[in-house]
């Protein structure tokens, strides 16, 4: 699958109360599904990154960082921006 790009193929594991506006996968293989994920819970709009890991009772959540405000945006992607050039 091209990564990047929402699927239709498979529903994301996210349940109520959440609700899913919108996603992107970032990449899903190896067992291995991330994506961001436009949520709203109890009226609030919230920005997650996903990781689950396939398992024989199916995906399973092991990490998520919600990202609250694009003020909060702002100061994470900084942050990755100064330390960006260190990776070769």
């Amino acid at each position: 699958m091209p990564e990047g790009k929402k699927t239709q193929e498979e529903k994301l594991p996210i349940g109520p109360p959440l609700k899913v506006l919108d996603h992107r996968t970032i990449s899903k293989g190896f067992g291995w599904w991330s994506a961001v994920v436009l949520i709203e819970s109890w009226g609030n709009k919230r920005l997650c990154l996903y990781l689950w890991q396939k398992s024989d009772a199916g995906w399973k959540r092991k990490q998520k960082y919600t990202i609250h405000s694009q003020e909060r945006w702002r100061l994470i992607s900084g942050s990755i921006d100064e330390l960006l050039d260190e990776l070769q």
